[in-house]
């Protein structure tokens, strides 16, 4: 884990502690079911243990973490359940966001999105998993953004840590990163010539790629699923 200063200072030491651990869940660096040691990560960080303890509340409200009393913090196996019931609120949720995206879209986001969407292709070609990662997320972000939504995101965030360890699973997959990409580039033509239909089936069909590829990455990897 990275020392705090090499870390962005404008947010709260709690904050950074609970991203890094976060990505470091998300990307299975730290596996399911594995302890964490408060002690262990304040003095990788170089704090006390109380912004520590703080970044461990958070991952639990997020589903990420269990905090039990006398025997420790354990990071928590993946659940479909919870992973289904994140995808479907996202589903919702952007499904709204593309169709008010056909109706007005900010001309800057829109010029920006292309970055995006070229650095998950940079991504892709160097096999850099949580990189491509980062870049879909800025893009379904510069959606809600664009559409003038933002806060559509911010919700989708905060829960979609369910899928997000799935997702990673699935990545390595031959064939995935290619679709995907392409996937997002149906989704933007359709909100270019503002086509709410088109583009909501695109954005589901989309959403729809981690029920294909997880029968394969629950059998392969069934020790990481409760």
């Amino acid at each position: 884990m990275a020392p705090l200063d090499l870390l962005d200072q404008t947010t709260s030491i709690a904050r950074l502690i609970e991203l890094e651990i976060r990505k470091r869940i998300v990307t299975l660096a730290i596996e399911p079911g594995a302890p964490l040691s408060e002690q262990e990560i304040a003095a990788r960080f170089g704090v006390s243990r109380q912004p520590v303890r703080e970044a461990f509340i958070a991952l639990a409200r997020a589903g990420l973490v269990e905090i039990q009393p006398r025997r420790g913090t354990f990071v928590v196996k993946i659940s479909i359940e919870r992973m289904l019931e994140a995808r479907f609120i996202r589903e919702s949720l952007e499904s709204a966001v593309v169709r008010r995206a056909c109706e007005r879209f900010d001309s800057r986001v829109r010029t920006r999105i292309d970055f995006h969407l070229e650095a998950q292709e940079v991504a892709a070609k160097a096999g850099e998993h949580y990189e491509f990662q980062r870049a879909d997320e800025a893009f379904h972000a510069a959606l809600a953004e664009g559409a003038g939504c933002p806060s559509a995101w911010t919700v989708i965030e905060d829960l979609k840590a369910h899928m997000d360890r799935v997702c990673h699973l699935t990545l390595p997959l031959a064939s995935s990163l290619p679709v995907l990409i392409d996937q997002h580039r149906v989704i933007l033509a359709a909100i270019d010539r503002r086509d709410p239909e088109g583009a909501e089936a695109a954005l589901r069909a989309h959403l729809s790629e981690i029920l294909r590829a997880l029968p394969t990455v629950q059998q392969q990897h069934r020790a990481l699923f409760d």
